[in-house]
């Protein structure tokens, strides 16, 4: 691929438009070629007993990334959709914004793959790591 299409603030401004609601809940600190780097902000609802970042909200993360990423490379295609996500929980995820580092391994014309590693704001330790596929629609126009 080569540079992204979309920069961080078109992207946030397209999601707005055709997901409402979902920024509020991430901002896109940066996307690159094949990169994006996303927060999740902290939020009292998505804590599970004990005091930790829920599964769910970490899956949220990886998933609302890759789709960030893949946004800046393919354009304003509202219609792609994840095909399977997979996630590995490695340590405690503490109460704060959560960062997910994406990485797309590929783009093709119609699935890509990435990968997205999440970390506290405060703690370098990764606390998951999932990989993620996109279907892209056959024949997409950007919108």
């Amino acid at each position: 691929m080569s540079a992204p299409v979309l920069d961080a603030g078109e992207i946030s401004d397209f999601l707005r438009e055709v997901f409402p609601g979902a920024m509020d809940h991430f901002t896109i600190d940066a996307v690159g070629d094949m990169t994006a780097r996303v927060r999740m902000l902290f939020s009292e609802q998505r804590l599970r007993p004990g005091g930790t970042i829920s599964g769910p909200s970490l899956m949220t993360l990886a998933d609302t990334g890759v789709w960030v990423a893949l946004l800046a490379q393919i354009g304003r295609v509202a219609l792609s959709v994840t095909s399977h996500l997979d996630i590995d929980f490695l340590r405690k995820a503490d109460p704060g914004d959560v960062i997910g580092e994406v990485r797309l391994l590929k783009v093709g014309r119609k699935l890509a793959v990435g990968t997205v590693t999440m970390f506290s704001e405060h703690d370098p330790r990764p606390v998951a790591h999932a990989s993620v596929t996109y279907a892209i629609p056959s024949g997409h126009q950007p919108a």
